[in-house]
């Protein structure tokens, strides 16, 4: 059994039902998920993870949250990640999804191995809601 860690942050909710859905897909393939808030979570649920998803929003001039997730991530730059499968998924309303090209770069740069992405405007429709699914099942094999 495959141990997931979906850590994301989500301030209107889109963000959150993305990340509800890419659970949901991954423990339908049998995967045990940790699903916690960037603010609660700890740089070990990551590492002691098989495979790991970063949700945020697309805030401040096309950038992920500021004040918790760009710190949580940064805090992998001197880790020994060494590919692990990562996902990483969030919401725009403006940049049309242009933050997540940057943050994948950044992770990627950090080690980790990024497997699927998910970018969504605004609120997601339910085919987006079934890509989260699909990539919740991806990460679990």
């Amino acid at each position: 059994m495959k141990n997931i860690a979906v850590i994301y942050w989500s301030n209107g909710g889109n963000v959150e039902v993305l990340a509800d859905n890419i659970v949901k897909g991954a423990e339908s393939e049998g995967a045990k998920v940790t699903v916690k808030h960037v603010q609660d979570a700890k740089v070990e649920d990551v590492t002691s993870a098989d495979a790991v998803a970063f949700g945020s929003p697309s805030l401040d001039n096309n950038k992920i949250e500021q004040d918790h997730m760009a710190p949580f991530i940064k805090e992998f730059k001197l880790l020994p990640i060494q590919g692990k499968k990562a996902v990483l998924f969030g919401s725009y309303g403006w940049d049309e999804g242009a933050f997540l090209k940057e943050w994948k770069k950044v992770v990627e740069d950090y080690g980790f191995n990024v497997v699927g992405e998910l970018a969504v405007k605004e609120a997601p429709d339910d085919e987006q809601l079934q890509k989260a699914g699909e990539l919740g099942k991806l990460l679990a094999k």
